[in-house]
């Protein structure tokens, strides 16, 4: 089908959201975005050609495909969501370039073309990259890790350049300062390919993580300990060419579950691919919200009223995020807008991002009964539909903090305005078309 999708140029956009409609039908959930960042650059890995499938078109995508086809990777799109890329003719001197460095600092997935192109072309540049404004989000633990392997760093604090560099790496233990996932990921694709074996323990263990070592391994890899935290990487010379389909994307299938919540809608999620999706339907059950499994489909009933639970001795419940299997932190920002029609109170803890809560108060605005306690924690006093939120006009910090508001505009009484909804468009492919579809308002505005 040719070339594949450009990355758009970017206009300022705003949502305009009509809140008070029951949504009712089947949505299908995207590919998922965290596993597409890591599968994307692996394809570094080897000069085969390589196939992936259920790839989401959303602007973090789209744009580190655009670096893969600037570095030199052949990428050719065979229909709506599937790409073969063959990186056969890399031209490290565009790491380099302005271009680059531009493009790979607006994109934090960037950072993990660095494993790759460390272990098989033995350097590899970085800027400082973006991402979302939630708190810092270092980078320690990836450099770490290529030193431990025996690579050499660089960072170049006035040009915000990082680089690293080996003749050769050499397999080793590695203990991590903190379970990354990027890290994890980043690491893994830098040992596939060193020398020895390398036993990566307190390594991330989310189904992303796990999709990679599956992948790398029908490349060629060796590596055992898929879906613990203790991984062997027994190294190869060479890797090969594979076909890989991404995961239904379960941050997408947690915020369907919360709006059908709020909205008081009738959902079924197509293909959910149950077994992946860890803590995350214990955790909404827990706010009283009802699914039923039909096959590989999820199910959510209209919630009239839905009533969050208390602990064994009746104190109020506490939600917090963790390394998985524990709930991610990316469904924080969605459980706790869900809480804010539930009957009885939630403390949300968010424990890994110290700024992802300070969107509350949008929601206070709009009539939410929060706390914000600190910068990690807020607790959040159901008020069990004793009346609508009501519409304003906000802006969206971040992608889950900008679904989050999404769905508060969609249960709200009159009109909301979201700016800033490049953000949500990092994260979510055609939101606003796919909710359209099964019964929602919502009108993009572009602005000039």
């Amino acid at each position: 089908m040719g070339s594949p999708h450009k990355t758009p140029e970017y206009m300022p956009e705003s949502f305009e959201v009509t809140g008070g409609t029951r949504l009712r039908g089947e949505i299908v959930p995207q590919g998922a975005k965290n596993e597409a960042l890591q599968i994307l650059c692996a394809v570094l890995l080897t000069p085969e050609k390589v196939i992936v499938s259920n790839v989401p078109a959303i602007r973090d995508v789209l744009a580190l495909i655009d670096i893969l086809k600037d570095l030199g990777v052949s990428v050719e799109q065979l229909n709506d969501n599937t790409y073969s890329f063959q990186a056969q003719n890399i031209n490290l001197e565009y790491l380099k370039t302005d271009l680059y460095k531009k493009k790979a600092a607006s994109l934090r997935g960037s950072t993990m073309i660095m494993g790759p192109l460390l272990a098989r072309f033995k350097k590899a540049y970085l800027p400082k990259p973006g991402g979302d404004k939630i708190g810092r989000r270092r980078l320690d633990t990836h450099f770490l890790g290529f030193q431990k392997l025996g690579a050499r760093f660089d960072y170049d604090s006035g040009d915000t350049f990082y680089s690293v560099e080996a003749g050769n790496l050499q397999g080793t233990y590695i203990l991590l300062d903190e379970p990354s996932v990027t890290g994890t990921a980043n690491i893994i694709m830098a040992a596939v390919m060193a020398r020895g074996t390398t036993t990566l323990f307190n390594a991330a263990c989310e189904p992303y993580v796990q999709q990679l070592c599956l992948m790398l391994n029908r490349m060629g890899a060796r590596i055992s300990g898929i879906g613990s935290n203790l991984l062997h990487i027994e190294g190869v010379t060479e890797l090969h060419g594979t076909e890989h389909r991404l995961l239904p994307d379960m941050i997408e299938i947690g915020s369907f579950i919360g709006l059908a919540a709020m909205t008081q809608s009738e959902i079924t999620i197509k293909n959910c691919r149950a077994d992946m999706l860890g803590n995350i339907l214990p955790t909404f059950e827990k706010l009283g919200i009802h699914t039923e499994l039909r096959g590989d489909d999820l199910y959510i009933p209209a919630h009239e009223h839905y009533e969050i639970q208390r602990f064994i001795d009746g104190s109020i419940l506490t939600i917090a995020d963790g390394p998985w299997p524990l709930f991610t932190p990316d469904l924080i920002s969605i459980v706790l807008v869900t809480a804010t029609q539930a009957k009885g109170s939630v403390l949300i803890h968010q424990k890994m991002f110290e700024s992802r809560l300070f969107f509350t108060d949008k929601l206070i605005d709009m009539g939410a009964q929060i706390i914000l306690c600190d910068p990690h924690r807020a607790t959040v006093i159901g008020i069990n539909r004793a009346y609508r939120l009501r519409g304003i006009t906000m802006s969206s910090p971040d992608i889950r903090a900008g679904v989050a508001l999404l769905i508060a505009a969609m249960s709200a009484e009159g009109k909301s305005v979201i700016n800033n909804i490049e953000q949500i468009d990092r994260g979510y492919q055609k939101i606003d078309e796919r909710l359209n579809a099964i019964g929602a308002k919502i009108k993009r505005l572009q602005h000039a």
